[in-house]
Order: C-alpha cells, then structure tokens, then sequence
C-alpha cells in the first residue's frame, strides 16, 4: 500500500467537516489481479429521495521541486483511476484535492488548464490551515 500524501489528513478532516462521512481509508480498486488505492472514499446522504453521493479523492500536494513533474504524475494516476472508477464502480465521482495555493498560482497557469478543462478533471480545492473545503470543480 503507498504512503499516504503529505495533507491526507487534512483532506479527511475537511471532508468529515463538509458532511461526508469517510467509508474508505484508502479506497481499494480491484481490477482484475491488480489492486489500486485511492486515498480516500467518502459518502454523503442527499436531501430527499436521492441517495447517497458516493466519491473518491486522490489527494496531491505538489511539494516537489517541480511542479510539471508532479502534474504528469498526477494526471496519469487520475486518468487510470477515474477510467478504472467508470468501469468497476460507477457510483463514484473521482476528485482531485489540491491545496488553494496550488490551485490559484501553479493550476491557473496554461499547462495545467487545457488537461484540466480537455479531460473535464474534477477539483476539490481545500485549505490546509483551517481544514476545509473552499470549492468544489467539476
């Protein structure tokens, strides 16, 4: 199983404060004889007759010298994950938690909009400090 990221738990926290209730820590993909690991599972009860919403949050914290690095590194375990997800598990929504810094310098620059915007990449945006979720993407 990998190590969790440097703000696993404060992504947790800040779920569990927005109401989610964490069903899986981490969240195990079974694909054939391969296992992959999300960081997170999560639920939440919907207003009415809806249901429950059902999402899976890999949490990234672009801490590396380079933040190219981490975004190619990101993208292709998201792209693996939300194709895997659409297949086996279809009632979860993936989201990729980023911190607020990183999302208003290093995610408002051109290299990291266009994969955004082309793959319709889900953000959950949250602040480390206060353990919160300021915005959700997607």
């Amino acid at each position: 199983m990998p190590a969790k990221d440097l703000y696993h738990d404060t992504v947790k926290t800040a779920l569990v404060k927005d109401g989610w209730t964490i069903t899986d820590d981490p969240l195990t993909l079974a694909i054939g004889e391969r296992d992959l690991y999300v960081d997170l599972g999560a639920e939440k009860l919907l207003i009415a007759d809806r249901g429950n919403q059902k999402i899976a949050v890999e949490v990234k914290s672009f801490i590396s010298p380079s933040p190219v690095k981490d975004l190619e590194n990101a993208l292709g375990q998201y792209i693996l994950y939300e194709d895997i997800i659409a297949e086996e598990y279809p009632e979860r929504i993936l989201y990729l938690a980023v911190r607020e810094e990183i999302y208003l310098t290093f995610f408002s620059e051109p290299i990291v909009q266009i994969p955004l915007k082309k793959r319709s990449i889900k953000v959950l945006i949250f602040d480390e400090t206060q353990e919160v979720i300021i915005q959700w993407i997607g």
